[in-house]
């Protein structure tokens, strides 16, 4: 999560967002959104199909976020505890948060999603429906193994489900409630800042577009690839 804010002073339109990242977040909030309709329905051929789409992007990601652009990198946004309250507490005012990208608590919330949907992708390939579908990797588990987490994947299911609900309600809270609009930099990219707030950019360029995509591909053989030789 960032924020933006323009209402008052002159402001200087900054990038915050590369292209991969903005990529990343709307495909990842489409599959999901197909992963979770499929597997409520039933759909299993599709939802095992949009999860190994999900844990290739979340293995770029994870990649991006360490050799990606600033913006992109946890380095840059996941902070200490001390870090997290201090903004919570003072918000902008706090000074632990330069303005640009993901604040201090944000950076925690994404954090977190990535973790959890990463867990969810990996208990997916182990899961069954106790019908006739099973995840491409439990043939090489026990069967208590696969029930123990074909009952985490449900459990985690519904949780993630909550929490995008949550940061949806965070998004139209900083709409409407703080004025700062959280979407469109994640559209288009850039920002209208501050002129204090833009002066603490990043000075260092984005990573370039062949990175990311040979990250993505190393992701997608090592998901695609693994699949074709252990999956059944």
């Amino acid at each position: 999560m960032s924020e933006t804010d323009s209402s008052a002073g002159p402001t200087k339109r900054v990038q915050v967002w590369d292209l991969p990242v903005r990529l990343f977040h709307w495909s990842l909030a489409a599959l999901f959104a197909v992963l979770w309709i499929s597997g409520y329905n039933g759909t299993l051929g599709l939802h095992i199909s949009a999860g190994a789409l999900i844990l290739t992007l979340l293995l770029f990601r994870l990649a991006w976020g360490v050799g990606g652009s600033p913006t992109a990198r946890f380095s840059g946004f996941v902070r200490g505890p001390g870090a997290v309250f201090a903004y919570l507490r003072g918000g902008k005012a706090s000074g632990v948060w330069s303005g640009i990208g993901h604040n201090p608590f944000g950076g925690w919330s994404v954090t977190v999603l990535i973790g959890l949907l990463l867990l969810q992708s990996v208990t997916g390939l182990f899961s069954t429906d106790d019908i006739a579908t099973d995840g491409p990797l439990a043939w090489a588990v026990s069967s208590g193994t696969v029930k123990s987490l074909s009952s985490l994947h449900r459990q985690v299911g519904w949780l993630l489900l909550g929490l995008a609900g949550l940061h949806i309600c965070a998004i139209l809270y900083y709409r409407f409630g703080k004025g700062e609009d959280l979407i469109t930099p994640m559209i288009g990219g850039d920002a209208d800042l501050d002129t204090e707030t833009a002066a603490r950019a990043p000075k260092e360029p984005f990573a370039s577009g062949q990175k990311a995509v040979g990250l993505l591909i190393l992701a997608a053989l090592v998901v695609y690839g693994g699949l074709a030789i252990w999956g059944k």
